[in-house]
């Protein structure tokens, strides 16, 4: 079984949001979310 969880982008997207990130910019097939300094980018399928 694997050690992480398996998330689909939404499932993320939300949860980061529910964490105080908010989206910083998409472009492509990925969404860019930014909380202070720190900067995820989430790919979408």
């Amino acid at each position: 079984m694997s050690e992480f969880l398996s998330l689909r982008p939404q499932q993320l997207i939300r949860a980061l949001k529910k964490a105080g990130f908010s989206i910083e910019r998409t472009k492509g097939g990925h969404i860019q979310m930014k909380r202070g300094n720190l900067l995820v980018t989430i790919p979408l399928p």
